[in-house]
């Protein structure tokens, strides 16, 4: 006669424990993992904003600018595209004179917001700062840097305004980097067990 035999109740704890033990073990490494991927989205969405005012200043022959604002009130964060009105270059006093305008609102790119992941923002973690992917000292009250002032801009011709835009959760920081010969925009990473940036 065939017996059927289960599991006694010793048995079945000790692989409720082994599995928590495991978990336990696992857990810190999938968050940080999970961590590290929001933070990547986030940076390559800014990442690809700027090269959509790169691809409209070659389209249309004009120097184009992004300006990144940080929402107030609960409101999300938002990029507005902005063209030359006047051959110089997209500046923030032809901005406040209406001389540079935002791209027609026919195109649909006019204050678009920005779908990071829940808590990421323009910004610095507390405590104390890296130095920039370059070596320079970060300011914190200057996450967005382009050159003096906070326009990424790109012109006709593939060039750029070099400058860094820095996200973070509020743990970790991303730095999305424009070059200024190639217009070139990348994505980096701060790694604070390292102390470098990848």
């Amino acid at each position: 006669m065939h017996e059927q035999r289960g599991f006694t109740l010793v048995e079945l704890l000790i692989v409720v424990a082994v599995l928590s033990i495991a978990a336990l073990v696992t857990f810190p490494s999938l968050d940080r993992a999970f961590a590290e991927h929001r933070m990547r989205l986030s940076a390559t969405e800014a990442m690809r904003v700027m090269l959509l005012a790169r691809s409209y200043a070659a389209r249309h022959s004009a120097h184009v600018a992004v300006k990144f604002h940080r929402g107030a009130d609960g409101r999300p964060c938002f990029w507005v595209l902005y063209v030359d009105g006047d051959g110089d270059g997209v500046l923030t006093r032809d901005l406040e004179r209406g001389i540079d305008h935002p791209v027609p609102a026919v195109s649909g790119l006019i204050e678009r917001p920005l779908s990071f992941a829940s808590g990421v923002v323009p910004g610095f973690p507390p405590g104390p700062l890296p130095r920039d992917p370059g070596g320079r000292p970060l300011d914190r009250d200057r996450p967005v840097r382009f050159g003096r002032g906070d326009l990424a801009s790109f012109g006709a011709l593939g060039t750029a305004t070099p400058g860094t835009l820095y996200l973070t959760d509020g743990r970790r920081l991303a730095a999305v980097r424009v070059t200024g010969r190639s217009g070139g925009v990348r994505v980096l990473l701060w790694d604070a067990d390292a102390g470098s940036w990848r």
